[in-house]
């Protein structure tokens, strides 16, 4: 079983805590605790000009929050999958 809590971008169990400003190692998305209410809302902040709605679909097109961080990405590990806990 995994600590870990779903990232709110690509959704795998990846950062300890939501709004820790962790960033998550399979998309790339920093957690500042922007959720589900507010995706479409362009905070600024840590992730600049990108919404949360917007780094969900970057990451279904092409498995980053953002084409600029590709290659700091990984696949996500067995135990990272959502219904792996």
């Amino acid at each position: 079983m995994s600590d870990e809590v779903p990232c709110a971008c690509c959704g795998y169990l990846t950062v300890s805590e939501r709004g820790s400003f962790e960033i998550c190692s399979v998309c790339f998305w920093e957690d500042d605790g922007q959720d589900d209410s507010e995706a479409h809302v362009i905070k600024g902040g840590p992730n600049g000009a990108m919404s949360l709605s917007q780094a969900r679909t970057n990451f279904q097109l092409f498995g980053a929050c953002e084409l600029d961080h590709i290659r700091s990405v990984r696949r996500p590990f067995s135990n990272e999958f959502p219904d792996s806990q």
